[in-house]
């Protein structure tokens, strides 16, 4: 019993807080988090900081300008109007973490949390552990693709690909494209898509910001829009409260491509896809989509499989959460989530603040935190009210 008692030891690492995730919410959650003198570690899967946006198709462009792309302390490097690539922003990501000094242990897989009564206990492939007085969630919101339960009925010869398996037009075949899904990403690969396929675009038209953001002119208008996402668009505001639901529900407004570039390009709308007749797409219409290809771009639901703590409490893995921090559960935070806070909270632009706030709640509770030998009972009992 002893030997077994020391190898779980020697295995069992405890470390004040853990960051779970790798990407800008949890490199801005340890930048604030270093700030205040706070000790802490981040855990990311992939092999190199900024995987996560090398997986993404090759020609993806980040859909706000440089000037908004930063995160806390270091401002994007290069011209504040471009459109940095997948590479250039995971290039930046792996840069942020260098010269901010953050402890990120790569290749680190969790495969569960859990609390065990004092502390949480954050679980890894091959029997490793970490306990903790604090843990963030900020493993990224796109994590499982959403697919519609009919897209197993397609028939074998119909090459079909979600957006997070798609690279580049060389993975599909010769012959139409049906693209479900008419948001920014969908609205993209549509246009790359139609320089060398018929592509037909379903799905309602999201709305779309009334102006070129690429075009000097809107280097007025843009700030604005931002200001708008950061500070209007909230949970506690009127309107960001309508908004949230629609938001989590569905795609936002376009942003760089407008319909009357998927028109120029000769991309086709039709009808929604309610289901399969006879092996292909069927519209909403009646009509059957005659395709070679489909590629889903229907969205992502967050992954929170792993999260064995009862804190989802409407079941569709949105926490019940305030600004980040999780009232009925003290100790746990999440960073990223889509409209945590407001319309930019999983936005680039938007997760520093977020990440402030929750860094800013942990230093607060460590500080109320008794300091006799009993502290580790109760420690986690601060907070209790939330935000």
């Amino acid at each position: 019993m002893n030997t077994e008692l020391t190898e779980l030891t020697e295995l069992t690492e405890h470390i004040e807080t853990v960051v779970v995730g790798g990407g800008q919410a949890g490199l801005a959650t340890g930048y604030h988090l270093a700030r205040s003198g706070r000790p802490f570690v981040i855990l990311e899967a992939g092999e190199r900081i900024g995987d996560s946006w090398r997986e993404r198709w090759d020609s993806l462009r980040l859909f706000s300008p440089a000037k908004f792309d930063g995160l806390p302390g270091l401002p994007y490097p290069g011209p504040a109007w471009a459109f940095p690539t997948r590479d250039e922003f995971a290039d930046y990501l792996q840069a942020y973490a260098a010269w901010a000094e953050l402890p990120v242990r790569t290749g680190v897989r969790v495969r569960r949390l859990s609390y065990d009564g004092t502390r949480y206990v954050v679980e890894k492939d091959g029997g490793v552990r970490y306990v903790a007085e604090n843990v963030v969630v900020a493993a990224g919101y796109d994590r499982l693709p959403k697919l519609p339960s009919y897209a197993d009925q397609l028939r074998s010869d119909v090459r079909q690909l979600h957006a997070v398996d798609y690279r580049n037009p060389g993975q599909l075949q010769e012959g139409p494209v049906l693209i479900v899904g008419a948001g920014n990403s969908g609205a993209d690969i549509a246009v790359e898509l139609a320089a060398s396929h018929r592509v037909l675009l379903s799905g309602p038209h999201p709305g779309q910001i009334p102006w070129r953001i690429e075009r000097r002119a809107s280097r007025v208008l843009t700030p604005v829009l931002f200001f708008l996402f950061r500070n209007v668009l909230t949970v506690r505001t009127p309107m960001g409260r309508k908004l949230r639901p629609k938001v989590l529900a569905h795609s936002a407004p376009l942003i760089r491509v407008k319909a009357a570039d998927l028109k120029a390009a000769g991309v086709e709308r039709v009808d929604r896809v309610v289901g399969v007749r006879d092996g292909l797409p069927e519209l909403a219409d009646g009509r059957r989509a005659e395709v070679a290809n489909v590629v889903w771009c229907t969205g992502f639901r967050p992954d929170v499989s792993w999260i064995d703590l009862p804190v989802f409490d409407d079941g569709d893995g949105e926490p019940a959460q305030r600004r980040g921090v999780v009232p009925l559960q003290p100790g746990l935070y999440f960073v990223g989530r889509l409209f945590q806070y407001a319309m930019a909270s999983s936005m680039i632009q938007g997760v520093g603040r977020d990440a402030e706030h929750v860094a800013r709640h942990i230093s607060t509770q460590r500080v109320a935190a008794p300091t006799a030998p009993e502290a580790d009972a109760v420690r986690l009992g601060g907070g209790r009210n939330g935000a």
